[in-house]
C-alpha cells in the first residue's frame, strides 16, 4: 500500500497552511513596531491564527483516519512512517514561511495600517481590498530574502534562552496530536479513547512555556521598540530567533514523535 496517498496530500496541504501562517505570524510585531500601531498588529495576528485553528479542526480527523486505511500487517510502522511524513511537511512549511517573511513584513506593515484606517474592521478591509488592484498591490510588496536583513545581528543580540525554549515548544506541539493518536494503537482498546484525548497532556507543557516564557517578552520587546527604549534590531532578533527555532523544533520532533507516543499511552493506562 502507498504511503503517500490522497488523503496524506490533503493533510499534507492543511499542515502546510497552518505552519506557514504560524511562521509568518511572527511578522506582525515586526510590522507593528515598523508603523507604530502594535495593538493592532495584535488584532491582525488573532485573524491569523483564527484562519489557523479553523485549518487544524478539518486536518486533525483527518490525521486520525488515516488509522483506518492502514494495512493490518505493519500496521505501526506503516502508521509511523506517514506520521513522519507529516511532520517533515510541517519543516517544509517553516522554510517557506521563512522564505516569504520579508514580503509579509512589507503586506502586513500596509494592512495594519489599513486595518487602522477602518477602526479594525476586518470584514470591511476585505471587502474593500480584495478586488484585481489589491492583489497587484500585494504583487508589488513581494520580495527575496537578503543576507543584508540579517546586519547588525549578532549573538549578543540574539536570546539565546528564548531559542532553546521555542525549540521544546515547537517540537512539543508538532507531535501532541500525532503522538496521541499513534499512542492509540499501543494501549488496549479500552484505552484507545483515553490515548486519544490525551494530547493536552503534551501541548499543555508547551502552551504553559508559552505563556510564560515567550510571549510577554515579545510584547514588552515590540513596546520599548516603538518607544525607542530598545533598538529595532533587537526585535528583528527576536524575529530570527522565533523563525530558525521553530524551523529546528519541527526536525527536533522527528525524535520526540516515539518516546512522547509512549509517554501518553502511560499516561492513558494511568488515570
Amino acid at each position: 500500500m502507498e504511503l503517500i496517498t490522497g488523503k496524506v496530500m490533503i493533510i499534507a496541504m492543511f499542515l502546510l497552511i497552518i505552519t506557514m501562517i504560524e511562521t509568518l505570524a511572527y511578522t506582525t510585531r515586526i510590522s507593528g513596531a515598523r508603523v507604530k500601531l502594535i495593538a493592532t498588529a495584535l488584532s491582525l495576528f488573532s485573524t491569523l491564527v483564527i484562519v489557523s485553528r479553523f485549518s487544524t479542526m478539518i486536518q486533525q480527523p483527518l490525521t486520525a483516519k488515516l488509522i483506518v486505511n492502514a494495512p493490518h500487517e505493519h500496521k505501526l510502522a506503516f502508521i509511523e512512517e506517514q506520521y513522519r511524513i507529516l511532520i517533515a511537511v510541517t519543516t517544509i512549511g517553516v522554510i517557506i514561511g521563512i522564505f516569504l517573511f520579508p514580503t509579509f513584513i512589507n503586506i502586513f506593515s500596509r494592512a495594519i495600517i489599513l486595518l487602522s484606517k477602518e477602526r479594525g474592521a476586518v470584514l470591511s478591509l476585505f471587502i474593500k481590498h480584495f478586488n484585481l488592484n489589491g492583489i497587484k498591490k500585494i504583487g508589488s510588496c513581494f520580495r527575496m530574502p537578503k543576507l543584508s536583513y540579517l546586519k547588525g545581528i549578532t549573538l549578543k543580540t540574539i536570546p539565546k534562552r528564548l531559542f532553546i525554549v521555542n525549540v521544546l515548544i515547537t517540537a512539543v506541539f508538532t507531535v501532541g496530536v500525532l503522538s496521541s493518536i499513534y499512542a492509540s494503537m499501543l494501549v488496549p482498546s479500552d484505552y484507545a479513547q483515553a490515548a486519544l484525548m490525551s494530547s493536552g497532556i503534551i501541548n499543555g507543557v508547551a502552551t504553559i512555556l508559552l505563556t510564560l516564557f515567550i510571549d510577554p517578552k515579545a510584547s514588552v520587546l515590540a513596546d520599548r521598540v516603538i518607544k525607542n527604549q530598545s533598538a529595532y534590531i533587537y526585535l528583528k532578533s527576536y524575529s530570527l530567533t522565533m523563525v530558525s527555532s521553530k524551523l529546528v523544533g519541527t526536525i527536533v520532533a522527528q525524535l520526540l514523535f516515539i518516546p512522547a507516543a509512549y509517554y501518553v499511552a502511560w499516561f492513558a493506562k494511568w488515570i
